[in-house]
């Protein structure tokens, strides 16, 4: 699955520690996520969804 997600946050000036932190996850899940190795569980999604205000199918598509 493909995601917006590193633009996203390069585009909000965070590091992947700090969306990790505001999404409850780590820096890491962070990485694998922008990185495709990481599909994230749906609460997840949502989460990162909900910070950057749009839509899970905004940020994660095929």
């Amino acid at each position: 699955m493909e995601n917006d997600v590193r633009a996203l946050r390069e585009a909000k000036g965070l590091t992947q520690a700090q969306l990790g932190e505001a999404v409850g996850v780590s820096r890491q899940s962070i990485n694998s996520i922008e990185k495709g190795r990481y599909d994230p569980s749906l609460p997840l999604a949502i989460a990162i969804a909900r910070y950057f205000d749009k839509t899970v199918e905004e940020i994660f598509h095929a």
